[in-house]
């Protein structure tokens, strides 16, 4: 199959090209009208498709629910409501029994088989968190880090936990994001009281990237940096960011990509079981929740913040023309960056030859066109 669009979006810009596309991957691309094509998209923006690797849930599904179908049929919604091809299932803190179900529940529909956008590990967000930053965490299960715990969870998980949350001062000694980077785990600071030094020693023990900067965690101060002026001074570190406008406004959001550059801002939508549903009254961690006007979801009788229902072509929108983000800034954080991150970048996160042929189209209004799963082209 062979497609083509004069806005193809590779080596760092918009070119006309088509692709030829070949068991699953990229076999080559060559200039725009080189060879006749099955589909041509005109001028529509044809881009890597996007990466979500801190998501809840969606459409009345959250990765909690422990469900198959559920997660089944969030997985084939994504691609063509919002152009993700690849993500996390993301958790959130809650009992033993309940994370055992759940991370067993994402080991087995990834063993199983699903349709639409790949499933690449579990994104295991808490317990191990700090009380006053737990945002909309429940407190009664929220636990100082326990090694022996993960492991168990990890075996439930048949090994497919690749991303986990946890505040550094509550890890002592800093063993398990030791063991955490020395497993292929990716170790994310978040829901942290942290102060900047301690984010610095979390770094230097394996700590990779910070959970939805701004949100859950200490504050930047001039004289005290907390984990938010970790996440700026630490030039090299990664940072998760919620685009939707609320949770960061559009010139905080301008600050954090000014900040971190092209490589290392990556954009999450941390969205809910309401996503996609109408507004009204819903549960998430056994919490109650209510889902605004504005499309924010927060703890039921409180302003605090429990989680959002962006998709992530609207948050490209919101860093592009609100934010007035660089585009390429924009677009790697939602594609190539969250690859780096997971160490999948060898073959997702671009168009190139060789890579798999995960792509979105979009219009000019950031709506999506048309989705590309390993070269399966997606339907509602």
């Amino acid at each position: 199959m062979i497609i083509q669009s004069q806005k193809v979006w590779t080596a760092n810009g918009f070119h006309p090209l088509q692709l030829e596309i070949k068991d699953g991957k990229i076999e080559a691309i060559w200039p725009h009208g080189n060879k006749p094509v099955d589909k041509d998209y005109g001028s529509l923006r044809l881009l890597p498709g996007f990466i979500d690797v801190h998501t809840h849930g969606a459409y009345g599904f959250d990765t909690n629910d422990g469900e198959a179908e559920g997660l089944r049929e969030w997985a084939k919604r994504l691609p063509v409501d919002e152009g993700v091809t690849s993500f996390l299932p993301t958790t959130i803190t809650q009992s033993e029994e309940v994370l055992t179900k759940a991370v067993r529940n994402v080991a087995e529909v990834m063993k199983e088989g699903y349709e639409g956008a790949n499933i690449l590990g579990i994104h295991f967000e808490g317990p191990y968190l700090d009380m006053k930053y737990k945002g909309a965490q429940p407190p009664e299960y929220i636990l100082d880090a326990d090694l022996e715990q993960f492991k168990r969870y990890q075996k439930a998980a048949d090994g497919n936990i690749r991303y986990i949350t946890i505040a550094p001062e509550h890890d002592r000694d800093l063993a398990m994001i030791r063991y955490l980077s020395a497993h292929g785990v990716v170790c994310s600071m978040g829901h942290s009281a942290a102060t900047y030094e301690q984010a610095v020693l979390g770094v230097a023990n394996g700590a990779m990237t910070m959970t939805h900067v701004y949100n859950g965690m200490t504050p930047y101060n001039h004289r005290q940096l907390g984990l938010v002026g970790g996440a700026f001074r630490i030039r090299d570190i990664y940072g998760e960011i919620i685009c939707d406008g609320y949770h960061s406004c559009p010139d905080a959001l301008n600050n954090f990509f000014t900040i971190k550059g092209a490589d290392h801002a990556v954009m999450i939508s941390d969205s809910l079981r309401c996503k996609g549903l109408p507004q009204g009254q819903y549960t998430s961690g056994g919490a109650d929740i209510t889902l605004t006007p504005e499309g924010t979801a927060v703890l039921t009788g409180t302003a605090t913040l429990a989680g959002s229902t962006l998709k992530i072509n609207r948050g490209l929108q919101v860093l592009i023309e609100k934010a007035l983000v660089p585009v390429a800034s924009a677009i790697n954080s939602c594609t190539l960056n969250p690859a780096k991150v997971l160490g999948v970048d060898d073959h997702k996160g671009r168009i190139v030859a060789g890579y798999d042929a995960d792509m979105v189209i979009l219009d000019e209004q950031y709506n999506v066109v048309q989705c590309y799963v390993c070269g399966k082209e997606q339907v509602k």
